[in-house]
């Protein structure tokens, strides 16, 4: 279908067609992640609509005379545009298709009976842009029933990119209108009994270790707009254990009716309770370290439970990371207050900051607050923004640290303290007031130390820790490069070709067969030169594509190219597909000559090596390429097969400069665990016996051959007591994932001392 994409279709790199929410539900449905099944309305069905009701020349007519910082002007054009939508017809061939897609969501569903009620939200295609976040600008619709009704409700999700605050907030960003599409995901509904949010790191203290539930009754939608405040859960990553619980009460919840939802009361016998139970906390925790596990990034996860099972309903990346660091605030610490707190509530955005309380009953007083002002309210929507952006910090009745005021207020900067009951009753207009967002304390008067100058927070400085072992990073994504390479790390130990390629887009062999070869190289050496231009001299190793079928079929052209199978893990994939197709791997080669004419730091990698003759034949391959080992040209080899272990030797024979383990697959393959599959996967561990044999044998083959051996899985991310077996082993390297720098050099620092402690060096 030309407008419509099952959530199967999708990966995370469609968010060009279905926006930040369709491509990241299409990507965690492909990783086995329990996402309720749907659709994606591509923004293609949107831009169709514009095009078959030739509007935008009038939408552009309306909002080129409008100043959009004049409320009255920004409603006014945002109501004419609004009505303009309204009248016009969607086109009948994306009806059709919308029409198809819901009715085989009903078989799929065995609803045939009852049409499947389903959410239809909205999804931008700009959405959660590093440097922007659309989230909750438009609207979504929950409990849609009927295909009239999904057609009718997409519509409305297509309007709703030309509300107020979203007019607004383009401009303010200064992305083009027209470049900004508009993509609605249609998923089938849980009937929610638990929802909530998830973040995989702590978005206020950014502590990488601890992952943060928040939790209502009934359906999401309450603790996003802070209409209630929820139960908070802090939960330790690496050892799986709940740090803190803090039950919230509540009075409300929202659930579903026949068209929508409505509000009703939750039952007295469970308003002070404990809404998830200690073993669903965990369980979603997992759920949560798999998604950012997966992403290699921190997410921003909603989730919902319903007869005993979790869902996880969409994911996004925390575009707030590091946000308040370059804020101007005092530190926590450097508050002198001669009063306790006058007021208590959540942390929401770290920041200190005086000023006087401007309480807004609703969006008609906003125009009251001020630059410098703290704005009090019950609690914010997305109207609120344009007077949070002027407020110096933010206090809410209601609310949680994923509500609106908290998630806009961390993106801004501004300090926030949310969840304080009775802040409107209880602060006075004009009173000043300090606001505490890194303890979620609100005091009377100003800071009294006014000596203290308003700078950054000072962070804690990170020692130095100088290492025999080096400490690389893994890295996929070319706009990652530059900001990674100001870390304390010495090298890209692994450099994934997969993103790289998939940002291209399309086949390489329907490149080749179009004669567009250089399309390939010239896209692939330009995002392998930001790599090795940020890291230079750093080395950077660049591991071969390792794309199997399945991944290759996505791309453009890829079903004429690519064969079905049954296992795609274990099937036409890394060096095998090297040597019985060279020519994609010979564009790889023509991209890595072309960049290291500039920087010799570029090295290569082989994955998933099956056969001493397949890497022999391979070495034939870059040879002819004109590539050959050299002092700063060094080829590797990927330990992912228990072959690779058993034969290391034969293998070391061949030629190699060293090998990376990649823990990943190996551990899967010597277990027999499909680390995808949820039924299996919690017996998914690289401390295995088994798995450790294989480690230590590896490193001590190669220290006895005398070439490299580094490690390149997820397992020292995740398992510091096993960094110290590899560093006591004698491993050369270890590669981890960006948010591990500094804790693996530590780690890898004192478990040198310690070996040097126990066997200090002779002479």
């Amino acid at each position: 279908m030309k407008f419509v994409k099952w959530f199967n279709e999708l990966t995370k790199e469609d968010v060009s067609i279905a926006g930040g929410k369709g491509a990241n539900l299409g990507e965690m449905t492909q990783a086995k992640i329990p996402v309720p099944p749907g659709f994606v309305v591509l923004s293609s069905a949107y831009y169709a609509f514009l095009e078959h009701n030739h509007l935008r020349p009038e939408i552009h007519r309306v909002l080129s005379g409008t100043d959009v910082a004049d409320p009255q002007q920004l409603n006014s054009a945002s109501k004419k545009i609004e009505h303009l939508l309204r009248a016009s017809e969607i086109p009948p061939e994306v009806s059709r298709e919308i029409f198809s897609a819901y009715h085989e969501l009903n078989r799929r569903n065995n609803l045939f009976a009852r049409p499947v009620p389903v959410a239809c939200r909205s999804s931008a295609t700009a959405e959660d842009l590093p440097e922007a976040s659309f989230a909750g600008q438009q609207e979504s619709y929950l409990n849609v029933i009927g295909d009239a009704n999904v057609l009718l409700k997409v519509k409305e999700c297509w309007i709703s990119l030309f509300g107020a605050r979203s007019i607004f907030y383009r401009e303010q960003q200064h992305f083009d209108h027209f470049k900004v599409g508009i993509a609605v995901p249609v998923q089938t509904m849980v009937q929610s009994e638990i929802s909530g949010v998830m973040f995989t790191v702590d978005p206020i203290s950014e502590d990488k270790n601890k992952l943060v539930i928040e939790a209502i009754y009934g359906l999401g939608d309450y603790i996003v707009q802070g209409v209630v405040t929820p139960d908070h859960y802090e939960i330790d990553k690496s050892e799986e254990k709940i740090l803190v619980k803090k039950p919230s009460r509540q009075e409300v919840m929202e659930i579903h009716k026949a068209q929508g939802v409505r509000e009703v009361k939750v039952p007295r016998r469970l308003q002070e309770k404990q809404k998830l139970s200690d073993v669903y906390i965990l369980d979603l925790a997992r759920i949560g370290k798999r998604i950012q596990h997966h992403y290699f990034f921190p997410q921003d996860i909603e989730w919902a439970f319903a007869k005993k099972k979790l869902y996880i309903i969409q994911s996004r990346p925390i575009t707030t990371l590091n946000e308040a660091k370059n804020q101007q605030d005092i530190a926590a610490s450097d508050v002198k207050m001669s009063a306790p707190p006058i007021l208590k509530g959540a942390p929401a955005s770290p920041g200190v900051v005086s000023g006087p309380a401007r309480i807004v009953g609703d969006i008609k007083h906003l125009d009251k607050v001020k630059t410098g002002d703290i704005l009090v309210t019950d609690m914010t929507t997305p109207d609120f923004v344009p007077a949070m952006k002027r407020a110096a910090g933010i206090i809410t009745n209601r609310g949680g640290l994923t509500s609106h005021a908290a998630i806009v207020s961390r993106e801004l900067g501004v300090p926030c303290v949310v969840g304080t009951t009775t802040a409107t009753k209880l602060l006075k207009e004009g009173m000043i007031v300090t606001v505490n967002g890194h303890l979620g304390e609100i005091y009377k008067g100003a800071v009294a130390t006014p000596s203290v100058k308003l700078a950054a927070s000072p962070a804690e400085p990170i020692k130095d820790y100088k290492t025999a072992t080096k400490v690389y990073v893994n890295l996929a994504e070319p706009e990652l490069a530059d900001k990674i390479a100001k870390e304390h790390v010495d090298g890209v130990g692994l450099l994934r070709a997969e993103f790289m390629i998939a940002g291209i887009g399309t086949h390489p062999k329907m490149l080749i067969a179009e004669h567009k070869e250089n399309v390939f190289i010239d896209r692939l050496s330009e995002d392998l030169t930001k790599f090795c231009k940020a890291f230079d001299p750093r080395p950077v190793i660049y591991r071969a594509t390792d794309f199997k079928t399945n991944e290759y079929r996505s791309l453009k052209g890829g079903e004429k190219y690519e064969p079905q199978e049954s296992n795609p893990m274990l099937g036409f994939r890394g060096a095998y597909r090297y040597v019985k197709t060279p020519d994609v791997f010979n564009l790889e080669l023509e991209a890595i000559k072309k960049v290291r004419q500039r920087h010799k730091n570029l090295n290569l990698m082989i994955p998933f090596v099956s056969t001493v003759n397949e890497l022999t034949e391979v070495k034939k391959l870059v040879a002819a390429s004109g590539l050959y080992r050299s002092s700063n040209f060094k080829l590797f080899m990927m330990v992912e097969i228990p072959a690779n272990v058993i034969l290391l030797d034969d293998f070391i024979d061949v030629g190699i400069d060293g090998v990376s383990i990649g823990s990943n697959d190996l551990t899967m393959l010597i277990l027999g665990i499909d680390r995808d599959n949820s039924e299996v996967a919690p017996n998914f561990d690289e401390r295995n016996p088994a798995v450790l044999w294989a480690l230590e044998r590896t490193i001590k083959t190669c220290l006895r051959r005398g070439i490299l051996c580094g490690i390149c899985g997820q397992a020292p991310s995740e398992y510091p007591e096993l960094v110290e077996k590899l560093v006591s082993w004698g491993i050369t390297s270890i590669s981890v994932n960006p948010d591990a720098i500094a804790r693996t050099r530590e780690i890898v620092y004192h478990n040198e001392a310690k070996l040097i402690t126990h066997h200090p060096p002779h002479g």
